[in-house]
């Protein structure tokens, strides 16, 4: 099943000269903080709609690049990494993880074997958990994109809902043409931040518009969407306990949804990435 990855690219990422200390909010103790980072997908998969082409994370540059963003989320002190991995209930143990040794980062250049599993293991973080929904016999299809674009096509639409796919492909070109000038900190700002982080819900809610009388292929994709993302959220809550430190690794489409989640969920703290990964572009 196709997912829709939503990488956006800002005009620029501005780092400071120097890394400076992240100020932790006050809170309850007892509350579960949760850190999501939305990532582009590092291994090239081709899986979404529309992919970025990304280049090797396994060059000694990146390798670096990459080291400095664990080094700068080691400072969340996370006790819990999750990732976008279907495991089996109930304890979504990622066995992944437990077969992972750092020679690997040599060799996979997935987002959760560089980011993740590399930050879970330099802090000797032993629960990592794979969090991911996709169905099985005789659930829906969390992304039913397929009918939406025969419907399009049905009612007149279709050319009006391929230049939407065509302006998200032209985004997603413009992520891969400013890797060469970006650090893979300032990649991931890019992602985490302002005017991205509404840009990658606007595609579901733009698909509103094909919907006509009782055929609401729009709003049943936007609903599927948001059941996905609310059973990884569910598995989360699951996996973790008060006073628990998250880092949550994700495709970045997801990141909207999810913090939402977090945000509004009584005994969880949304944790801001930001601030981490500016450190770690300064570097």
């Amino acid at each position: 099943m196709k997912r829709f990855l939503m990488v956006f690219a800002a005009l620029g990422v501005a780092a400071c000269a120097t890394a400076a200390p992240v100020e932790e909010a006050k809170t309850d103790p007892e509350a579960v903080q949760v850190m999501v980072i939305g990532s582009f997908h590092m291994g090239n998969p081709g899986q979404d709609v529309a992919n970025a082409e990304i280049e090797s994370m396994l060059t000694d540059a990146r390798q670096a690049e990459i080291a400095a963003v664990a080094d700068a989320l080691a400072a969340f002190k996370p006790t819990v990494v999750a990732v976008e991995r279907t495991t089996d209930a109930p304890a979504y143990v990622d066995p992944k993880y437990q077969a992972f040794t750092p020679e690997v980062l040599k060799d996979n250049p997935d987002e959760r074997y560089q980011i993740a599993y590399r930050l879970a293991n330099m802090q000797g973080v032993t629960r990592v958990y794979g969090i991911d929904e996709q169905p099985s016999d005789g659930e829906p299809d969390y992304f039913p994109f397929d009918k939406l674009m025969a419907h399009a096509a049905e009612t007149g639409q279709g050319d009006a809902l391929n230049r939407q796919i065509e302006e998200i492909q032209e985004i997603v070109s413009e992520f891969s043409v400013k890797q060469k000038d970006h650090n893979v900190a300032e990649l991931l700002l890019l992602q985490n931040s302002g005017e991205d982080l509404r840009q990658s819900d606007e595609f579901y809610y733009r698909t509103f518009e094909y919907d006509r009388g009782e055929a609401q292929p729009g709003a049943e994709l936007q609903a599927y969407w948001f059941m996905r993302n609310a059973k990884i959220f569910s598995k989360l809550m699951q996996v973790t306990k008060p006073g628990d430190r998250v880092v949550v690794v994700y495709g970045a489409g997801h990141k909207p949804w999810l913090d939402h989640f977090v945000d509004h969920t009584p005994g969880y703290v949304l944790v801001d990435p930001v601030p981490y990964l500016e450190n770690a572009a300064a570097e």
